[in-house]
């Protein structure tokens, strides 16, 4: 985003009445956010520390409601397993490990693990071959939907 662009954008949303939020505002959020991250972890785990303080409390109020919530259209399980997946994709270690960790916790059998892996895979086998062969959406489509 360029300088203007930027101006711009603090511009409109001052204009609407959208605060833009001062450094000591941003490192306040934050703390509250690793207060908030203790109470529920029982601790501030390390990597914690590497996220910008405007990014945290945003990051973790997202995690809570979505993937650490019960209160969700997908139980536990399914969401661990849907992460897992995506983490195969990326890929991430860490995602990989934490999110094997949260499936089996949540009650998910190796293979049920091995298959959310499987269809990733699966997944990206084949939109490699749309892509690269460049295969028309539209008669993928009108011939996918009358099957």
């Amino acid at each position: 985003m360029t300088r203007f662009a930027r101006f711009t954008a603090i511009v409109a949303m001052a204009a609407l009445g959208a605060p833009y939020a001062a450094a000591e505002d941003r490192a306040a959020a934050a703390a509250a956010a690793k207060d908030d991250i203790a109470a529920t972890l029982g601790g501030v785990p390390t990597f914690v520390n590497a996220i910008a303080d405007a990014a945290l409390p945003g990051l973790w109020q997202q995690a809570k409601d979505l993937e650490l919530s019960g209160d969700t259209a997908l139980d536990r399980k399914t969401k661990a397993l849907i992460s897992l997946a995506v983490a195969a994709q990326i890929p991430c270690t860490y995602c990989i490990w934490s999110d094997t960790q949260a499936a089996r916790s949540a009650g998910a059998t190796d293979q049920e693990i091995a298959e959310a892996v499987a269809m990733a895979g699966l997944t990206r086998n084949m939109s490699t071959i749309f892509n690269g062969m460049q295969v028309d959406f539209d008669t993928f489509r009108a011939e996918m939907a009358a099957n």
